[in-house]
């Protein structure tokens, strides 16, 4: 006998029901993953924030040399951020992304061994591939992929939110092991420093483990021809450098970027107004706890609202902060200071969590996304290159606040234009979405 109509669709609506359930538990654990793997993988190659006078000692380097290793990373970084969206478009992400944390944390363990300086060298040109080459493009795509359409701003969101918070909490109980080895035990600091980078590489190689036996996504109707091997890069070039919404997203990456970079500065600007070093740590320690706030919250309420509306009043309130801070020094406020710099460091975070949200608006094949994304890194990651030397040119050649007063109107001006080219995308947005329902 068979069951009535209305008995089969609600069992197949359940079935329905349960399966996207379990579906989105799998892509958030994945984006889980995915957090945690870039977490991880980038504060070793950069824990001169915490022990740089620990790592001249243990290595017996120079603050030159030191700076030498940097400046190579960084090199390495700007030329792979394009070959790098290319690879994550001929090999599956989550190959890419397990090669890139196990072969960082292995080359973490050789770190820890405190090598000669050419060792350190090898160590860092390859970390500069591991985590430039192979891994960028790859898990940006791989959050791409796993995200819906009407997920995207939570997470991307999520993803440079929850990674902040990653860092904070290892670079917490690294800091633990650090003393309870130098301090507690007494011993070196040779060896204290190698239980922090075991922390980090041990932790690298295990998510890898487990990132590599999660299945891509298999949604994609567009790769078939790229599984095939049907692709022809500079044709995929030409497809891209035609797309008007490519470049405005570019723009907004570049100018976001700047407004990021300041905040590098926040520090010596505070004590220049009369701060002391501890209390100028302090603000600027509690504005990088608003990076999981203003990531998260910013991608919540991009996919609540709109991405690009969101990023438009981001990047407008965070240009404006900019001039406060210019401004505000002259008021005698401290606490008006203080707050400015926190609400800057609230808004940079919120932009950088929705400035890869909104490349979902332009309309790019999914084949060639990792070749998007690294078209859009070599460009608007372009400040690495120049900021440095505008903030040591001016702070040099005007000293005290002068200097950082002509720095911050130079990057305020560049957020307001990366406000305008996110007005001119959401105008584009809007209009394309009118043309398509008049179609319909």
């Amino acid at each position: 006998m068979s069951k009535p109509a209305t008995t089969v669709a609600a069992v197949q609506g359940s079935n329905a029901g349960s399966k996207s359930h379990s579906d989105k538990g799998s892509r958030y654990f994945q984006l889980m993953l995915l957090v945690l793997a870039a977490g991880a993988i980038y504060p070793v190659l950069y824990l001169r924030q915490v022990y740089q006078t620990t790592m001249l000692e243990v290595f017996q380097i120079s603050h030159s040399e030191l700076g030498y290793l940097y400046s190579m990373l960084g090199t390495i970084f700007l030329l792979s951020y394009l070959p790098s969206g290319w690879l994550a478009d001929r090999i599956a992400p989550r190959f890419l992304i397990f090669f890139s944390l196990v072969a960082t944390g292995a080359l973490g363990l050789w770190y820890s061994t405190a090598p000669s300086m050419s060792g350190l060298m090898i160590i860092f040109g390859c970390w500069g591939l591991t985590t430039g080459l192979t891994f960028w493009a790859s898990v940006l795509k791989r959050v791409k992929m796993i995200a819906g359409h009407s997920e995207q701003g939570r997470f991307f969101g999520v993803l440079d939110g929850g990674r902040g918070l990653v860092e904070a909490l290892l670079a917490t109980i690294a800091l633990g092991l650090f003393a309870l080895a130098t301090e507690t035990r007494g011993e070196s600091a040779t060896e204290g420093f190698r239980h922090v980078v075991y922390l980090y590489s041990f932790t690298c190689i295990a998510i890898g483990c487990v990132l590599v036996l999660l299945k891509d996504p298999k949604s994609m109707a567009d790769t078939e021809a790229v599984e095939k091997g049907r692709f022809n890069l500079f044709s995929d070039l030409a497809t891209l450098v035609r797309i008007p919404e490519l470049w405005l997203v570019t723009a907004i990456v570049f100018c976001g970027y700047h407004i990021f970079w300041a905040t590098y500065s926040f520090s010596d600007y505070l004590q220049g107004n009369g701060m002391t070093a501890v209390m100028a740590g302090t603000i600027t320690t509690i504005k990088l706890w608003m990076r999981p706030i203003g990531g998260i919250g910013g991608g919540w309420l991009g996919d609540r609202f709109s991405n690009i509306s969101v990023l438009v009043v981001a990047l407008f309130l965070a240009s404006l902060a900019m001039i406060g801070l210019i401004l505000f020094p002259a008021l005698h406020s401290l606490g008006l200071l203080i707050g400015t710099v926190i609400f800057i460091g609230l808004m940079t975070y919120a932009i950088r969590g929705l400035y890869w949200a909104i490349l979902d608006t332009c309309d790019i094949p999914l084949r060639i996304t990792g070749l998007a994304i690294g078209i859009i890194s070599v460009v608007g990651y372009l400040p690495d290159a120049f900021i440095p030397l505008i903030n040591g040119y001016l702070t040099e050649h005007f000293p005290g606040a002068l200097g950082y007063q002509l720095y911050f109107g130079y990057i305020a001006a560049v957020g307001l234009l990366g406000t305008l080219a996110a007005i001119i995308l959401r105008a584009r947005v809007q209009r394309k979405t009118v043309h398509q329902k008049a179609g319909a």
